[in-house]
């Protein structure tokens, strides 16, 4: 079946989008089971409901413009599991599924006195991104209540319209707010290896793959250490930073309260992981109050010698887990 051909800033409606690409009209994220899309709706009045902002960063990178996307589940902690978490998971697996990720955008009422149905306006194809699929933050949800969402980084594959009413609001002032300690990691099936169902789906869009793996490796070792420090009565939590006049959400891995420690907790212990360590302590603790909290890198092995010597020498504990639990080098 052919592709059909939309121009990114068409108007249109969802009920037209689902005779063209099917998939439904009916909830944020639509895969559709006739064409090889994913249909994405974003409405800004109904996010702040939820506690959230979609939209396009004010910050690039060497890759292009980064476009937020918040995940599906209006309720307690959102997931890759379970009917709402699925529809999540075929976003993260997309390009495995050979599937094109369609985003438009609510855009006022259709011209129509006798309709109540929202326009909406085609932004573009996109991807997740190749080098953080997604990040994972608390929000309110809609009873008020503190709860994890997944915000996908979805990256532009071709034209796009970018306005600047659907970027998300730059923060007035720097801070740093204490979140929930499980605020990385979302329950979500292992990661499956298959083969793209499409030729077109490239290498490069297909590249998120090892990331998901490596956020699993990351995931299943800071699960463990928190429930080690929770058991030992440790009061521990993250941190979400606001940097004034930027959009981007900066999240920490763990902050122990009880023993005012910083964590970054890493999915393998090479050198580019622990360079990554470095560089993510060293930024983020200039933000953290109180001040000067003590350092620490969490690897699943243990390094090798020099890089355990690096992390000495700038002043970070390294702790890695072995056959008999988790083994602690103070920095000094």
């Amino acid at each position: 079946m052919g592709i059909p051909a939309i121009t990114p800033g068409l108007l249109t409606t969802r009920a037209e989008m689902d005779k063209l690409f099917g998939g439904g009209n009916q909830a944020g994220i639509l895969p559709s089971t006739t064409t090889p899309n994913i249909l994405i709706y974003v409405d800004h009045e109904s996010g702040k409901r939820y506690g959230y902002e979609d939209g396009w960063l004010a910050e690039e990178d060497e890759l292009g413009p980064i476009f937020e996307y918040t995940g599906q589940g209006p309720s307690g902690n959102q997931t890759f599991l379970r009917t709402q978490g699925a529809r999540n998971a075929a976003v993260l697996y997309h390009a495995d599924a050979g599937k094109s990720l369609r985003v438009f955008m609510a855009d006022g009422k259709v011209p129509d006195p006798k309709s109540s149905a929202k326009q909406q306006r085609y932004i573009g194809e996109f991807a997740v991104d190749s080098k953080q699929p997604y990040s994972v933050r608390e929000a309110l949800d809609i009873h008020g209540q503190r709860r994890l969402i997944i915000v996908f980084r979805l990256r532009p594959t071709g034209e796009f319209e970018r306005l600047t009413k659907d970027n998300v609001t730059r923060a007035g002032e720097t801070y740093a707010q204490k979140v929930l300690a499980t605020v990385a990691t979302p329950k979500m099936p292992e990661p499956k290896m298959v083969a793209p169902k499409k030729k077109r789906v490239s290498e490069s869009r297909r590249a998120a793959q090892p990331s998901v793996i490596a956020e699993h490796r990351q995931s299943d070792l800071r699960e463990a250490y928190l429930k080690g420090l929770a058991e030992q009565g440790h009061k521990v939590y993250a941190y979400q930073i606001k940097i004034a006049g930027t959009t981007t959400i900066l999240t920490t891995d763990l902050y122990d309260a009880t023993t005012h420690e910083l964590y970054s907790v890493r999915g393998e212990s090479s050198r580019d992981e622990v360079r990554t360590a470095i560089g993510q302590l060293k930024d983020y603790v200039r933000h953290i109050r109180p001040e000067n909290p003590r350092l620490v890198t969490l690897l699943p092995g243990k390094p090798q010698d020099d890089l355990a010597s690096l992390l000495r020498t700038e002043g970070i504990d390294l702790v890695y887990r072995d056959d008999s639990g988790y083994v602690r080098i103070p920095a000094k």
